[in-house]
């Protein structure tokens, strides 16, 4: 939780207790249906929140906006935004059945009213716009690209697009995608050494 607060400090106590719940919820959780890493469970608010909130840290959320994000797993980047931006609304979708299920239940336990998960593969969502999709490593560029474009609404008063975690060297992915993203070195936001080579990729 200090690494959170080390780079946050603007919370309400409703957003620090909801922070303070994930570890016991995402550990209570993992236990029954494995969707962190075992290893990196002890590392849940660096590896997962912090990680999550890089978004956070260059984009700012209008109230009312509508979010989708793609391949959420257990909930990340999509549970950890929706805490820190109270007012936007998050839908947090899956192919996996289960590890929602673990994602409903954190959203449950921290009494999140912004959250809503479905279970589907992205290419078949119809008929929704979004204003914003993100997303965390769960496909190459190229394949995230052509999932979002027809999810992302024309025009928002807030960023639109595509924002989405990567790591590594991302040159070749970024040269297959045929797009000009805009990158940022997440290490530049939080100097923590697990940042190292990752990076914010925006495409609008």
């Amino acid at each position: 939780m200090e690494q959170v607060l080390k780079y946050f400090s603007d919370f309400t106590p409703r957003q620090l207790e909801q922070f303070r719940l994930l570890e016991p919820l995402y550990r209570e959780w993992n236990e029954k249906i494995n969707v962190v890493s075992r290893k990196d469970i002890d590392s849940l608010y660096e590896k997962h929140v912090l990680h999550s909130l890089a978004i956070a840290a260059v984009a700012d959320l209008p109230d009312g906006y509508q979010v989708v994000d793609l391949g959420t797993g257990g909930g990340f980047p999509g549970i950890p935004l929706a805490i820190f931006f109270p007012e936007v609304k998050f839908h947090l979708v899956d192919s996996i059945g289960k590890k929602l299920k673990v994602v409903e239940a954190v959203a449950e336990g921290l009494g999140l009213q912004n959250v809503t998960v479905q279970h589907t593969r992205v290419e078949d969502i119809k008929n929704r716009k979004f204003d914003l999709v993100v997303s965390r490593a769960v496909a190459p560029l190229i394949d995230l690209w052509r999932w979002s474009k027809p999810l992302v609404k024309k025009a928002g008063n807030g960023p639109t697009g595509l924002i989405c975690l990567k790591g590594g060297d991302l040159a070749a992915e970024i040269s297959e995608s045929g797009v000009r993203p805009k990158m940022l070195p997440i290490y530049k936001i939080f100097p923590e050494e697990f940042f190292q080579e990752k990076y914010v990729v925006a495409v609008q």
